[in-house]
């Protein structure tokens, strides 16, 4: 088990979330990011677990959301894709609605009373009712669905790429679109999103760390690194790091992935590295 600093008040991980200019650090390679042309790149920081949950390690968790005092949860794979109601503290999956076995469920955001759905490759967007699960409408999508989040007016897509797309939430017509940079390096493979204080925090791919990002210039300020949270998955059938949930009202950290038998709620050190 990795040795810790001493963790982030709650105070001090809002700040370290929303400051938009942090002190650069070399940042080492890591999937997702070019390495070997020495620049440099953004802080790192490590987490502390502050709380587990217990989380259904059949789930694939492709979207992830925390509202209301539940959780929100878009799994993924053809013949298992779902939508679901969980709650926090139990785990217990309170209502779910399954996908068309020819769909692959992926990202996952909230806009006002509905919920919507990405699918990764069927060029189509689930609507719900948040309450109720029940379907909506589904509209056309032109492009790979891989994580969404909303920042209370539009909603925030990736695709697998190194950029970012800003969406209309009603009509789904992309706004603009950003190219996300490290250090001046495309940072790719973005995936699972969520929007907390004024930034976008982003999964990426096959990596054990989050990306923060400034939604108007597209830079990454800061790494959050997950790697104590696979230690204590080990021996476990954890897959992917892959889902971000924020608690606005506790300002609580929530995060797990695909196939993760644990939620863990966590906060971040307090020096860079």
């Amino acid at each position: 088990m990795a040795r810790f600093r001493r963790g982030m008040s709650p105070a001090v991980l809002t700040a370290f979330l929303i400051v938009a200019a942090i002190r650069p650090a070399a940042a080492g390679p890591m999937s997702g990011m070019p390495a070997g042309d020495g620049a440099r790149g953004a802080p790192v920081r490590d987490v502390r677990i502050v709380r587990e949950y217990p989380h259904d390690p059949e789930a694939f968790t492709q979207g992830l959301l925390f509202h209301g005092g539940f959780l929100y949860e878009s799994t993924g794979l053809r013949g298992r894709s779902s939508l679901r109601k969980t709650a926090l503290e139990s785990g217990a999956v309170l209502s779910i609605r399954r996908l068309p076995e020819d769909q692959f469920g992926e990202g996952l955001a909230r806009s006002g009373e509905r919920l919507i759905q990405l699918t990764w490759r069927s060029g189509v967007i689930h609507v719900y009712d948040r309450r109720t699960l029940r379907l909506l409408a589904t509209v056309a999508y032109p492009r790979e669905g891989w994580g969404l989040a909303s920042d209370g007016k539009r909603l925030i897509a990736s695709d697998g790429t190194d950029r970012l797309y800003f969406l209309d939430p009603w009509t789904f017509r992309t706004l603009r679109s950003i190219a996300v940079t490290d250090g001046g390096r495309p940072v790719d493979r973005l995936n699972e999103l969520e929007w907390v204080e004024g930034r976008i925090l982003a999964n990426v791919w096959e990596s054990d760390r989050i990306a923060r990002i400034d939604p108007d210039s597209g830079r990454v300020e800061g790494w959050i690194d997950l790697a104590v949270l696979r230690q204590r998955l080990r021996g476990t059938p954890a897959g992917a790091a892959n889902g971000i949930a924020w608690d606005a009202v506790r300002r609580r950290l929530l995060v797990t992935g695909k196939n993760w038998p644990l939620l863990f709620e966590v906060t971040m050190d307090e020096t860079d590295r």
